[in-house]
This record gives C-alpha cells, structure tokens and sequence, in this order.
C-alpha cells in the first residue's frame, strides 16, 4: 500500500515532537489524527498540515483517561475504518529528588507516559490485526538509558516503555506488525527551553554533535519506522542524540 492509504495517529500532537511527527508523516502522504488535550494548537497543526496539502483531522484526548482514549480511537475506526501507525509520544513531567518525591507526581507521570501508552496499544492493536500489518512507534528517551538526577519517575516510564516495546513487537510480529522506539537526546523544544545557559553548556558538551537536536530530527526518524522499508526492524530503540549515548 501506499502512504496515501495509511491512516496515522499521533499522540500528544499540539507541539514539539509530537507536532513534527505528524507533519513529517502527512508530508509522506498519510491521513493524520491529531490527539492531545489542546484542541486549539491541534487546529493550528490541522491548518499547518492542510496548508502543505495534507489531510488531517483532531480529537481531544487526555493520555491519562481511559474512557477519552478508548473514545478517540473509535472515533478513528469510525471515520477512516483502519488505523496503520501509531505514535505514542504524549508525556508530561514532574521532576523532583526521589526522596522528596510526591506520590501524585510518580503516579501521574507512569499514568501519562507509560500506561498511557499502553492503553493506547491495546486499542489500536485490534484494528492492525485484522489488517495483518501495523506500525507502533513509541517515544522514549535518552535519559531511560544513562538516568538522570531529579527525573526518577520520568525515567521509569520511560524505561517502562522500552521494555513495553519489546514485550508487544514479540507478541504481534506474526501479523506484520512492528513495534519500535525512538529515544531522542536533548531536543530543543517548549520543555527544554527551561534549561539555564550553564546547564545548556554542560549539556552540549556531552554530546559529540555538538548541538541539541530539533523535532524533526526525531519526526524523521519516526516516519522511517513507519514506512514499508522498515518492515524489518521491531523492538528495537532508535537513538537520536547526537551521540550522547551510544549503547
């Protein structure tokens, strides 16, 4: 099939990667569903991907409320009637000491980034299976393999959705369906625009680059993971960090 036929939805899609993911996959031909909580930025990603001659459509959906994410994606089998590519990519931070940590806020990051994610896959995978082909492309991060201080909950969702990754590509590869994750380094979008210049500074010379990545450095790699070409490849972690981790 072309990528005229394939219907895309990406999470989290208001700005930043997730934004760049679904401009990159609507530039490759797909119909995109737009999701995040945002449905103002959502339009404005809508018109973005119209303007370039694209089609895309937007739900309202909280990664965190199971109810609005099953909605969402019935919302999709109801227009389009298949769902080929997701892109798990919305999460949400609260970062603190681990010994200073507040339950709420380790509960509501592993309910974003990680069960989020999860229920998202359980919803799509029934639609791919008939269809005897899918793409799942989950968005991890480089600090789910080096740690980081400050981040504890961040992590292990992140590292959670490795593992998750490697869990699911085992169980649906029979189908043609692959599952993948894409690990960006230090991006410069909204989140790390927070980072002090000194920060910055140390930060740039870890990674061999030498520079901090942009989104659609990531948004290209996801659409790689989503073509045909990459019919080869599951569970399997994408670096794109400028060198910062190399395992």
């Amino acid at each position: 099939m072309s990528w005229n036929e394939r219907v895309a939805l990406v999470t989290g899609a208001s700005q930043g990667i997730g934004k760049a993911c679904a401009i990159a996959l609507a530039e490759a031909g797909a119909k995109v569903v737009l999701a995040a909580r945002n449905v103002d930025k959502l339009n404005e990603t809508a018109a973005e991907i119209a303007a370039l001659g694209g089609e895309a459509s937007v739900i309202a959906m909280d990664i965190a409320d199971q109810p609005q994410i099953a909605a969402a994606f019935a919302q999709v089998k109801e227009k389009y009637g298949r769902l080929d590519i997701l892109v798990n990519n919305a999460g949400i931070t609260r970062d603190g000491l681990v010994m200073r940590m507040k339950r709420d806020d380790w509960d509501a990051v592993i309910a974003a980034n990680l069960t989020g994610s999860h229920l998202c896959i359980q919803q799509a995978l029934p639609i791919m299976l008939r269809a005897r082909w899918g793409r799942i492309i989950n968005i991890t991060s480089v600090v789910a393999q080096t740690g980081n201080p400050g981040q504890a909950n961040y992590i292990a969702s992140k590292a959670g959705l490795i593992g998750l990754t490697k869990a699911v590509a085992q169980e649906v590869a029979s189908r043609s369906i692959t599952v993948n994750a894409v690990a960006p380094g230090f991006i410069a979008t909204a989140m790390t625009e927070k980072i002090q210049d000194a920060a910055r500074e140390r930060l740039l010379q870890m990674i061999p680059l030498g520079r901090m990545g942009s989104d659609r450095d990531v948004a290209v790699a996801v659409r790689f993971l989503a073509s045909e070409e990459a019919g080869y490849i599951t569970g399997h972690v994408l670096n794109v960090n400028g060198g910062m981790y190399m395992g």
